[in-house]
């Protein structure tokens, strides 16, 4: 008895299992026949309407995130200024030290009057500008604030090669009161904080005209400068020609003292250019070395299942070694 009802289970599970085998093997093949009835007009269509929908979204995504905005309009931005062949731009050059010695002297005797440097330390100088002995120099000419002794008093103490440039103002409200209530802004970041950067900055300090032209007007106490927003700036024309005298014997025109200064607020801005440009160098020779070593690897890996054959042998129906029933 317990043959017989194991044998009936056993065959009712191999039903069930033949069902469920049937009717998957029915569904796979009204799928198949429904996708091979689906028409090549039906099929273009849905790919080019799926197309047509990702490139319209990126369309739109560029009609609302692409373009470059601008604070003000074109009117109100100044005259765009001209783009100039600047040598450290290039991808193989450096800055040129002469010039930024020279930038620096120009920013020492012309701008540190009102702008300052806030996040230039003298020992930056250092291997830049000046030897180290040239900016202990120039940081013990200045006086800064000392620890506080036993009695909480602060005395000064000369400069140190770890000390920032000085501002030549206490506090903002004191830049304000002399200059007409104009705040002179800090130039550490100036290149990177206008557009066009150095081509901005060297057109600006060069494009006061002697006399505005006809129909402009400027507000009072205020000077026309058709390159700053606005037109009118408070600050007036500061570089002449022979205004500085150079320690190289550099001719100091206006254009030439212009250019030096704005090299040397470029390389206040991105004092790391040239390490990141030699990184840069070293990181593309490494990096193309391991490439070419591994496509080679990868030839010689490959090589032997590339130019392999495969041999599909038939198998014999007849003869000595065909199966006997």
């Amino acid at each position: 008895m317990l043959s017989r009802s194991y044998l009936r289970s056993m065959r009712s599970v191999g039903a069930a299992r033949n069902a469920a085998v049937n009717t998957s093997k029915r569904a796979a093949s009204s799928s198949s026949s429904t996708a091979n009835a689906a028409s090549p007009f039906a099929l273009n269509l849905a790919g080019t309407t799926a197309t047509a929908v990702a490139v319209g979204t990126m369309a739109w995504y560029y009609h609302l995130y692409g373009p470059e905005l601008h604070a003000m309009t074109l009117a109100e931005e100044g005259l765009h200024a001209t783009k100039y062949p600047w040598v450290h731009e290039k991808y193989l050059k450096t800055f040129d030290h002469q010039a930024l010695r020279r930038g620096f002297q120009v920013y020492q005797e012309v701008c540190a009057s009102c702008h300052s440097l806030s996040r230039i330390p003298y020992r930056s100088l250092v291997g830049v500008t000046h030897t180290v002995d040239e900016a202990k120099a120039m940081a013990e000419e200045n006086e800064y604030d000392s620890e506080p002794n036993d009695e909480g008093e602060i005395e000064k103490r000369p400069g140190k090669l770890s000390d920032y440039l000085p501002s030549p103002y206490k506090n903002d409200e004191a830049a304000r009161a002399a200059n007409n209530g104009a705040l002179p802004p800090d130039l550490s970041l100036m290149v990177k904080a206008r557009h066009g950067g150095c081509n901005y900055i060297f057109s600006l300090l060069t494009g006061y005209p002697e006399e505005p032209p006809a129909g402009a007007t400027v507000q009072e106490g205020l000077n026309f400068n058709p390159y700053f927003p606005g037109t009118g700036i408070a600050m007036a024309r500061v570089l002449y020609n022979e205004l500085v005298e150079y320690e190289d014997g550099t001719p100091a025109s206006t254009s030439q003292m212009a250019k030096d200064v704005v090299e040397f607020l470029n390389w206040a801005a991105e004092p790391e250019m040239d390490q990141r440009k030699k990184m840069g160098m070293k990181v593309l020779a490494i990096t193309s070395a391991l490439f070419a070593l591994s496509v080679w690897v990868k030839r010689y890996k490959w090589s032997a299942i590339k130019t392999r054959k495969i041999q599909y042998t038939a198998p014999q129906m007849g003869g000595r070694n065909a199966p006997k029933h």
